[in-house]
């Protein structure tokens, strides 16, 4: 009896994932079948909507409609919890999709910077209410709420106005982060600041180290060279809570 029921459950969830190429369970009503269909497409869709908001406003609607079935169909989910969906459906972008025609090239680029905002907003840490003195002199360390992140298109930018057909000559540096206030925001940067991030990102460096080995990088021969860029730098970066006493 039990091995029936599972054979039963395993059956309607194919169905559920995959009603055009599954059999439904037999001796089930029609009527109840459509309504767990539409409940169960309806739900996921509308949490990847809200969560990937402007990757829906610029995906054409039967293309929407399509990439959302086939990620019901296709995937399998490491996670039960309905707030891991958007990771989910990131991972199903990465691995599972494979290229598709009508996909923008930035489509995997936007997921993953929609997919930050989100994980940071739902994120259980809270911002630390931490003093630095000195940035110069601290340890410093990446806050668990904020992101460094590099893309090929500057995907904060992308919109129904506009969307690019290539990426551009050079990198997109982010910084997204959760505030004090719990809004997540971003900041822009360039290369050399994305970098200063990611060396002091794991606490190991005082201000003024990362300053000398970037400056080391960049072929400056006088490291002071870079304290007059890295101090109010780290100070602003510091009070945003992006970095931290390490």
């Amino acid at each position: 009896m039990a091995e029936d029921f599972q054979r039963i459950q395993r059956q309607l969830a194919d169905y559920l994932r995959d009603p055009e190429g599954a059999p439904a369970p037999a001796g089930l009503e029609p009527r109840r079948l459509a309504i767990y269909r539409e409940l169960v497409y309806n739900n996921i869709e509308s949490f990847l909507a809200n969560g990937f908001p402007v990757l829906r406003a610029i995906t054409p609607e039967p293309c929407w409609h399509a990439m959302t079935r086939d990620f019901i169909r296709v995937h399998r989910c490491d996670s039960p919890y309905f707030l891991h969906i958007g990771r989910e459906f990131l991972r199903y972008l990465e691995t599972g999709r494979g290229e598709v025609r009508d996909d923008p090239p930035f489509l995997r680029e936007l997921a993953h910077y929609e997919w930050v905002e989100l994980d940071l907003d739902i994120a259980s840490a809270k911002p630390p209410d931490a003093v630095v003195g000195d940035p110069l002199g601290a340890r410093l360390r990446l806050s668990p709420l904020a992101r460094n992140l590099e893309y090929r298109f500057p995907v904060h930018r992308i919109g129904p106005n506009y969307q690019p057909d290539a990426s551009p000559t050079t990198p997109t540096h982010l910084l997204v982060y959760r505030d004090k206030a719990d809004r997540v925001r971003f900041m822009e940067i360039n290369g050399p600041t994305s970098r200063l991030v990611a060396l002091l990102a794991g606490g190991e460096l005082t201000g003024n180290g990362a300053l000398g080995m970037l400056a080391v990088e960049l072929g400056h021969s006088d490291a002071s060279s870079l304290a007059g860029f890295g101090a109010p730098l780290l100070a602003d970066l510091v009070a945003r809570g992006i970095l931290l006493p390490a």
